[in-house]
């Protein structure tokens, strides 16, 4: 609605209700959203730039999270990693970047469809008759260039529920996307939950996460006596393996970036330097691993998640 005051209009050739457009202002302000927050965290650092970016003086902290809108809530782990990307490019380009238009490329468009931006002219979805079913119907064109609104049929998209969804929930229009070739589902849902009593409780249970363990869990009774005693031996969620893998990613990111820093040293930022291919290619698998180790720590955190609910 935002965009539609500002009078930012789309055009395009297809023929197209007014709920798709909807959806493509909703996914092209959240995109705009996203560059402004980056934009003016870059230009705050910028403007409080420290004079060692590898080691930030406390009075250079304190400074960065003033010029920072929201800096005193901003985790020092997106400072760090903004401070790392500022300074390749200078080691690169002799010199800091004017903004985050020149130090970032274009933010590319997600391929999804935002349903939660339509109404029921567009899309409706309910519980089936089945248990752990729904059903989602939506109009999609018949033809990949829709000339008018013959051109749009109704379509009945069966979804599998999770069995942690909760039976009595209601179901919210979800966002549609391409995975792998597949359309998955991102659904939304509420439910009732009973209001929490400050005391009253008989039973109470502990989490608490560890380097070994990750995870560790146990519940206890409180008995109309004073005596406390366990339920059970607990639970723990191990994952030695995964984290072994993660180690040794972090190991090989390190000397890679070790690598990639002599390189860049030695070629002093010439193209045409014969150690530059090398240079370039350290760089693609610098990143193939930065991306590995982002799916590791997704999926670690997703099986713990799943562990703690169930």
């Amino acid at each position: 609605m935002a965009l539609r005051r500002l009078g930012w209009t789309v055009t395009s050739d297809a023929k197209v209700n007014d709920r798709i457009v909807r959806m493509a202002q909703e996914t092209a302000g959240r995109t705009l959203r996203s560059a402004k927050w980056r934009a003016d965290l870059t230009a705050g650092m910028l403007a409080a730039w420290p004079a060692d970016p590898a080691k930030r003086a406390p009075d250079e902290w304190d400074a960065v999270r003033e010029a920072v809108p929201g800096g005193q809530f901003l985790p020092g782990s997106v400072i760090k990693s903004r401070t790392r990307q500022i300074a390749a490019f200078a080691r690169k380009y002799g010199r800091l970047p004017v903004d985050v238009f020149e130090l970032e490329a274009a933010p590319r468009m997600a391929r999804m469809l935002l349903l939660s931006a339509c109404d029921g002219q567009q899309a409706t979805i309910e519980c089936g008759d089945e248990a752990g079913r729904a059903l989602l119907r939506l109009q999609l064109p018949t033809r990949p260039d829709p000339q008018s609104y013959r051109d749009w049929t109704w379509v009945a998209c069966p979804i599998s529920l999770p069995p942690t969804l909760p039976a009595n929930s209601v179901l919210h229009l979800p966002t549609l996307r391409m995975n792998g070739g597949r359309v998955r589902v991102d659904l939304a849902y509420t439910h009732a939950v009973p209001l929490a009593q400050r005391t009253g409780h008989t039973v109470a249970l502990g989490v608490d996460w560890g380097l070994n363990t990750l995870l560790s869990a146990g519940a206890v009774q409180l008995h109309d006596d004073g005596r406390i005693t366990a339920l059970g031996s607990g639970g723990m969620f191990r994952a030695a393996g995964v984290l072994a893998k993660q180690h040794r990613l972090r190991r090989l990111s390190e000397c890679l970036h070790a690598k990639a820093d002599h390189y860049q040293q030695l070629t002093g930022g010439n193209t045409a330097h014969p150690l530059s291919a090398k240079h370039q290619a350290l760089t693609h698998e610098i990143r193939h691993v930065s991306n590995r180790r982002s799916n590791l720590n997704g999926s670690l955190a997703w099986a713990a998640a799943r562990w703690s609910v169930d």
